[in-house]
């Protein structure tokens, strides 16, 4: 058995091929974790740097907002490592980039909302039988700072952050006293591909660069996925035991304006 706070535990991690998600699957396994590597995209790299580190990796094809899909991943978890002790449901989509509410394309919306709410509720469906069985259990929903506040031009994103939270702290109170925590985390601006979807246009029709997000930290930077994950560790272990049912905030003081 590894070392470190989660040395004998296994996590899920969703969108784990880049990103939040494969640093957050990385830190995991640092600190001791088997980790089942889920997302639509090839995982192969998050594999071989969790492999390196000394622990299990499971690489899944899995698209969230199939329930079928969702289901065989946490099988495949449970046949594989035996049990599941945390999960981060991080994966997302960003949706069509500007767009007004009346202008929304409803097939747009209703790919957003699958996949960032629907898929959510989906893991945590499947989760959370087995953290029941053990009588205990840690689940870090992937929210964002956006939960918190409205962004123009992106309803649809905007809706399914916001809905993040509330089925988070809805679960949280059905199952804190079975010994089973629910979070959620709410990142600021970060560097990964996602965020270049949330670059204002111009008024010369070009795309602004992602110094726009310096300027609005008042940290002055964005920050890098190792930040954040740093975060999911921690809501995954014993030290944020008296933690559930918050969105945690990690946004460089940005809603501290």
């Amino acid at each position: 058995m590894g070392q470190g706070k989660l040395a004998g535990r296994v996590a899920i991690v969703t969108g784990a091929a880049a990103g939040i998600g494969q640093a957050a699957a990385i830190a995991l396994a640092a600190e001791g974790a088997d980790v089942t590597l889920a997302d639509v995209a090839d995982c192969g790299e998050t594999v071989q740097r969790i492999t390196d580190l000394g622990r299990r990796a499971l690489a899944v094809k899995c698209d969230v907002a199939d329930g079928a899909e969702v289901r065989s991943m946490v099988d495949q978890t449970l046949k594989t490592f035996g049990r599941l002790d945390c999960a981060f449901n991080n994966a997302g989509t960003a949706g069509v980039a500007d767009q007004v509410v009346h202008e929304a394309d409803e097939d747009d919306w209703d790919d957003v909302l699958a996949t960032n709410l629907k898929g959510v509720w989906l893991c945590m469906k499947y989760q959370l039988p087995p953290m029941l069985a053990q009588g205990r259990g840690s689940i870090v929903n992937g929210a964002s700072a956006a939960s918190m506040i409205g962004i123009a031009n992106n309803g649809a994103y905007i809706a399914s952050k916001h809905a993040i939270i509330g089925i988070t702290k809805t679960a949280a109170l059905e199952y804190a006293a079975k010994g089973i925590r629910i979070n959620a985390l709410c990142p600021g601006p970060t560097r990964t591909a996602m965020m270049q979807r949330f670059l204002p246009v111009l008024p010369d029709g070009t795309k602004a660069d992602e110094s726009i997000y310096a300027n609005m930290v008042p940290i002055g930077r964005m920050a890098d996925p190792a930040e954040i994950a740093h975060a999911v560790v921690w809501l995954c272990t014993d030290d944020s035991a008296y933690m559930t049912g918050q969105g945690l905030i990690i946004d460089g003081g940005l809603l501290a304006r």
